[in-house]
């Protein structure tokens, strides 16, 4: 299984010399089974950039996981250049939205937002309803779980020859949203796995003014990871006000405290254009 990262930033794209190492682009996961299917989860900014790539070089077919719709996991796919092409077919995955996913989507691209209606689009979508149970996506099992997050969300889980890749973003792991699921709950669902990405985006001072917003403190993060025995854990949607420099001293803490507790966790900061092979 390959991954790659093409945006971990949160809420809201940003731009400028503080940010160029770890990035600016919003959420945006690619995955390809060793089978051959591309799979992207979110279409946040950083899909641009890959629907760039897959002009020049395809693959016509892919496939598409929503984590939620929020705007920031959503602002891309108005850009996203496929969408456009008669030659590209996409399948589009309704979880965790069920039948309403197209209709979020086409209100991405509505008057008086955004110029170009979604009935222009010349792609061939497909929609396939698949949550809550596990699914296939060749090679690849993925199984799901419910985030704690306004609006609701889904985390996954990718499986592919006994190797494990937990994408778990927008997650507020001690605050109980609609349907989110007890910490404990997290911990099984990420246990031993080889990579762990999860949201990590406020310090504790920081999380005492933004309590209930739906998103978990680096700190929280790193507890699951150690937890739930995961080899690597990526910290994910990074405040947008979060420097490089920041980041840095972020990542320095957690691999002090990696060390204290006598574990081999890889703890490191996602950063876009961040691969992975597992």
């Amino acid at each position: 299984m390959f991954i790659k990262c093409w945006g971990s930033r949160g809420s809201i794209p940003v731009s400028g010399k503080m940010y160029v190492n770890h990035g600016g682009d919003t959420t945006c996961m690619e995955i390809r089974a060793e089978s051959g299917e591309l799979i992207i989860v979110d279409a946040g900014t950083g899909i641009r950039r890959l629907g760039n790539e897959l002009i020049l070089k395809g693959p016509h077919r892919f496939h598409m996981i929503f984590t939620h719709v929020h705007w920031d996991h959503v602002m891309g796919f108005p850009f996203f250049k496929p969408i456009y092409n008669p030659h590209f077919e996409i399948t589009m995955y309704r979880c965790p939205f069920s039948k309403y996913l197209k209709t979020m989507l086409d209100q991405v691209m509505k008057p008086p937002y955004f110029p170009v209606r979604a009935r222009d689009l010349q792609a061939n979508f497909k929609y396939i309803e698949v949550c809550p149970g596990p699914f296939r996506i060749g090679s690849i099992e993925i199984t799901s779980i419910h985030l704690s997050h306004p609006n609701t969300g889904t985390g996954f889980k990718f499986t592919e020859n006994g190797r494990s890749f937990v994408f778990i973003t927008d997650n507020e792991l001690f605050f109980p949203h609609p349907q989110g699921l007890s910490y404990e709950e997290y911990v099984r669902f990420s246990q031993g796995a080889d990579l762990l990405i999860h949201d990590g985006e406020y310090t504790r001072e920081e999380y005492q003014l933004y309590k209930g917003f739906g998103h978990s403190t680096y700190e929280d993060a790193l507890r699951l990871g150690l937890d739930a025995d995961v080899a690597r854990l990526g910290l994910f949607h990074l405040n947008q006000d979060r420097t490089d420099r920041q980041m840095k001293l972020i990542v320095k803490e957690c691999r002090k405290r990696v060390r204290q507790a006598k574990s081999r966790l890889d703890c490191f900061a996602v950063k876009s254009n961040m691969t992975f092979q597992l």
